[in-house]
């Protein structure tokens, strides 16, 4: 973090609470080109790095600023400083690790439907795409967590809510398979339980109902092959898809910006401070 601010010579900036505005980033056609003096896609490509590793609380908001790395205007410049002033004021900062001694894989997922709607101009094929964001805990630590847009237009919240639980659940059915050869490999014999328990919670009843009922409509049934793949694991009780609150929706933070009482909630329950 620090060497992120000596790049962007922003060691002595002022703090704010949030990594991102409350408002959608835009891609700002008529904007004024950005006038800094630092390198763009160098500053996102360390934020990308650290977003990656111990901060998920700024993958959306880094997510939002890769998307302009080939043209960038001054507002997304501006976006890009809002960043370093959040980790400015948190950069003692990170992840706070307390296992809970079981191979639980608990993954939760979650979409903004048609997110950049109002962001961007209505004419732009731009404001159409949905985002989606998991994030995937092993005995409760956070293992992989994900912010990005759709690479297809959804055209219901359901639609992107199923995209995002099929997505996430395309590396924790994966991440599974691998625990459960590194449970006969080990043996376990550190009092840690050895049965890989596999669970998805959705915070979308209609994408929970669809993934467990298997029923398709005419609503649903125009991504039946692609997305329902994984309804063969819920029927062998490989995986466990369960519904959750929203307040209790651990990947909230990945698919939107949050104010700071909300991102501050999600923070705690994700990296513990």
């Amino acid at each position: 973090i620090q060497k992120i601010l000596k790049t962007a010579s922003m060691e002595d900036c002022r703090p704010v609470a949030t990594p991102a505005a409350p408002t959608a980033q835009s891609s700002d056609p008529e904007g004024e080109p950005m006038s800094e003096d630092w390198n763009y896609r160098s500053i996102v490509g360390m934020l990308l790095y650290l977003a990656g590793n111990t901060r998920p609380d700024i993958s959306m908001a880094v997510s939002q600023v890769c998307r302009f790395s080939n043209a960038p205007k001054q507002s997304h410049a501006k976006a890009v400083k809002h960043i370093l002033r959040y980790l400015k004021g948190t950069a003692d900062k990170g992840m706070i690790v307390r296992p809970n001694r079981t191979l639980g894989l608990d993954n939760y997922c979650d979409a903004d439907f048609a997110g950049l709607f109002g962001s961007e101009p209505q004419d732009n094929p731009d404001s159409a795409p949905s985002r989606i964001g998991y994030i995937i805990f092993l005995g409760d630590c956070p293992l992989i967590w994900k912010s990005q847009l759709c690479s297809e237009i959804t055209t219901s919240t359901l639609h992107s809510e199923y995209i995002a639980l099929s997505a996430s659940l395309r590396v924790q059915l994966v991440l599974k398979r691998m625990l459960e050869e590194v449970v006969v490999g080990l043996s376990l014999e550190l009092g840690i339980s050895g049965t890989v328990v596999c669970r998805a919670f959705e915070d979308n009843r209609g994408a929970m109902l669809l993934a467990n009922n298997h029923r398709l409509s005419n609503r649903t049934r125009h991504f039946n092959v692609k997305y329902h793949w994984f309804w063969e694991n819920v029927k062998n009780e490989d995986l466990n898809v369960d519904s959750c609150s929203t307040k209790q929706q651990r990947a909230d933070g990945f698919t939107k910006c949050l104010i700071r009482a909300l991102l501050e909630a999600n923070r705690m329950m994700n990296q513990g401070w």
